[in-house]
């Protein structure tokens, strides 16, 4: 099992910033892609970024440019720098990891961190 603990929510004004940290600990050994996905209220979870054990990123088109994902493996864990930050960007976010051990592929997640960005 993996688990995934976040950090670095919060209330935030609009244009401002804030930083996520998801820790994986557990049975961390072949964790693969590791990225934040995000629901707001009343809509289904979305995508934001995701990174690949190799560094290479992924993000959702709503926060290119403004949102940077990046990942520490020999801590095992996942940031996610988020400037320019938007009423909109407003939802509870979750950390996710994948696991693949001999064709065998698991999906983990964190327990979620509110963010709320004021107009």
């Amino acid at each position: 099992q993996v688990q995934l603990v976040e950090s670095g929510g919060g209330l935030v004004q609009a244009g401002g910033s804030l930083r996520l940290s998801c820790a994986a600990s557990g049975s961390t050994f072949g964790i693969k892609d590791m990225g934040w996905y995000r629901q707001a209220p009343g809509k289904q979870r979305e995508l934001v970024a995701v990174v690949t054990s190799g560094g290479s990123t992924n993000y959702d088109d709503s926060v290119k440019g403004r949102f940077t994902i990046s990942r520490d493996n020999a801590k095992n864990t996942v940031y996610l720098q988020m400037n320019s930050l938007k009423p909109e960007d407003t939802a509870v976010y979750y950390c996710n990891a994948q696991r693949s051990i001999l064709s065998h592929e698991s999906d983990y997640w964190g327990q979620g961190t509110q963010v709320t960005v004021s107009s």
